[in-house]
């Protein structure tokens, strides 16, 4: 006989992480931060890490408010200090309930000046170390997961491996090809952890406010707007709602999935005038 029992649909009980722990890399500043914030808030223990102890010492500052929170400095490219984490989580924890590859880098220059050097230095943070970083938590992570509640990873893509960006004007061959292999990864990888209860999803922000994208907005802010259907850039709730979804109750059929969260920028296609500036 089917169980007659009320489920519970609330936002409170489908979005609730209390309990939960989660690693947050690149989660000093920018989208990394404002997840970390998002993530404390539902009730998540959260680690971040970063390169830089100088930055995880501002973060924590900032984040004061939020006694579930640790930093540890670690390079996601070094593979002793991937293994580092990996044990630094396990003697904390015992598992690892979410994973969240965010930490990034980018290189723009013309194609006759584009260095070799620039192209595989941003293949190998932005693809290379997210799946060994993958590989080396998989066990943390399905330590964690259960049929009914997997453990999750969610990859930080990006728009621009699902269009060509052109708004900034100058190319970025590499960032745009390693965000499309990311996306491809995540998909692999979903098929290859879905039965050790891991769920692998991915999320394709559009322009948000960060560290990286401060140079383009003083300069093409308006052209940005222009390009995308909702006519703005993308605030932080509006990152941290999907990837709430995704570490919650609600996602747990979800995976796979490689969710455009740019306000539609990467299906307009519309001619600008600024496309006829040589």
């Amino acid at each position: 006989m089917a169980d007659a029992s009320p489920r519970d649909f609330s936002a409170a009980g489908l979005f609730d992480l209390r309990g939960r722990t989660a690693l947050v890399t690149g989660g000093s500043s920018g989208i990394g931060l404002e997840m970390a914030k998002g993530l404390l808030q539902n009730g998540a223990r959260v680690i971040i890490a970063s390169r830089s102890r100088k930055k995880l010492d501002e973060a924590l500052a900032e984040l004061a408010d939020y006694p579930e929170v640790e930093a540890v400095e670690f390079d996601i490219t070094e593979a002793e200090d991937r293994l580092r984490l990996a044990a630094e989580v396990k003697r904390r924890f015992g598992s690892l309930y979410l994973l969240i590859n965010n930490a990034g880098t980018n290189w723009g220059a013309k194609l006759e000046d584009y260095p070799d050097a620039g192209f595989a230095k941003v293949m190998d943070t932005n693809v290379n170390a997210q799946f060994a970083l993958t590989r080396d938590l998989a066990p943390l992570l399905a330590a964690a997961g259960s049929a009914g509640m997997p453990a999750r990873i969610v990859n930080i893509g990006s728009m621009d491996g699902l269009h060509v960006p052109i708004v900034q004007r100058t190319p970025t061959f590499a960032y745009s090809a390693s965000k499309a292999a990311l996306h491809h990864l995540t998909r692999a990888l979903a098929v290859e952890l879905g039965p050790r209860n891991i769920t692998v999803n991915a999320v394709a922000p559009g322009f948000f406010a960060s560290r990286m994208t401060r140079f383009v907005f003083e300069r093409y802010l308006a052209d940005i707007e222009a390009d995308c259907p909702l006519g703005r850039i993308g605030e932080p709730e509006e990152i941290v709602g999907v990837v709430t979804y995704l570490a919650s109750r609600a996602g747990s059929y979800t995976t796979g999935a490689v969710i455009p969260v740019d306000g539609g920028t990467s299906i307009s296609k519309g001619k600008r005038d600024w496309m006829d500036e040589n």
